[in-house]
């Protein structure tokens, strides 16, 4: 069972909605600077954004106070990534590691590109659907180096603990192994997801291929260095929100009264039905070069 659980805000797929974190107390907490990057030895918590076949693109709000999720806007419009034949939404559980940042300011020596201004992001294998907000213990397999627009991307490859084959997989080999296509389809989708909105086909360090575990253990740990610098204003975050609850060193920490003003000033949870809008479900079919 998590410590944490989710509070929704407003109604689903509107501008106004947000998801919010409580820790056990029920206090209200930053999913990006008060949620541990570590579960356990060697285990990371992930901050899942958007459950496995759906298509709207959540995220954690970095530049709003106590960072909730929120559905990405672009150009005034609620963003939902295509389904790109024969892809349904994210083909995974998509989220992102706490209390680790990939800073645009630092020029990554693998990628050549500076970092993308966001907690890094997870792709996470399990069979289980997971629910925006769930906060999961994650084994980390591996990761991906995409290049998005000229900045550095990385995309980890990971299985929640309690899923039931979780013991099977330790290393990017096993995914490869143990779900053949998978790793392929993964690149395909990174390297086409964009192509619906007008946009070039995405790039990728080390010729598209994966990493292994150890390799992407030290990416996370330098995103963390980074998240460190941030929280503790060594770094100009500029326009960041690090207002947080836990981080005794930070200038930024604040007490559970002021995070709860903060949630207390927003639209009530909605409980009318919301619904997607139909040409969310389009399938498009795009000619690989």
């Amino acid at each position: 069972m998590s410590r944490f659980s989710s509070e929704e805000r407003a109604a689903p797929f509107t501008l106004e909605y947000r998801v919010f974190l409580k820790n056990e107390k029920g206090e209200y907490i930053s999913p990006f600077h008060d949620i541990p990057i570590y579960a356990d030895k060697d285990v990371f918590h992930m901050v899942v954004e958007v459950p496995r076949w759906s298509n709207a693109k959540m995220e954690i709000a970095t530049k709003d106070p106590l960072n909730p999720i929120k559905q990405d806007v672009k150009k005034g419009k609620l963003r939902y990534v295509a389904n790109l034949f024969p892809y349904k939404g994210y083909i995974w559980n998509y989220g992102a590691i706490p209390q680790t940042w990939e800073d645009p300011g630092h020029n990554d020596r693998h990628t050549g590109c500076c970092g993308d201004n966001d907690p890094i992001d997870v792709c996470e294998i399990g069979s289980k659907v997971c629910a925006r907000g769930e906060i999961i213990r994650v084994k980390v397999l591996g990761i991906l180096a995409m290049i998005d627009e000229g900045e550095t991307d990385w995309k980890v490859i990971a299985i929640n603990m309690d899923d039931p084959d979780a013991a099977n997989y330790n290393d990017i080999n096993d995914v490869k192994r143990l779900k053949p296509g998978y790793l392929e389809a993964t690149v395909d989708w990174f390297r086409r997801y964009k192509v619906p909105d007008g946009k070039p086909e995405n790039q990728f360090a080390f010729n598209a291929e994966f990493k292994d575990k150890d390799f992407a253990v030290d990416i996370i740990k330098s995103t963390h260095d980074h998240w460190k610098a941030l929280v503790t204003k060594k770094i100009d975050g500029k326009g960041i929100s690090c207002m947080n609850t836990t981080v005794s060193q930070s200038p930024f920490k604040c007490d559970p009264d002021a995070a709860k003003a903060i949630v207390d000033a927003l639209p009530p949870p909605c409980e009318s039905a919301c619904t997607i809008p139909t040409d969310v479900d389009k399938w498009f079919h795009h000619q690989k070069n």
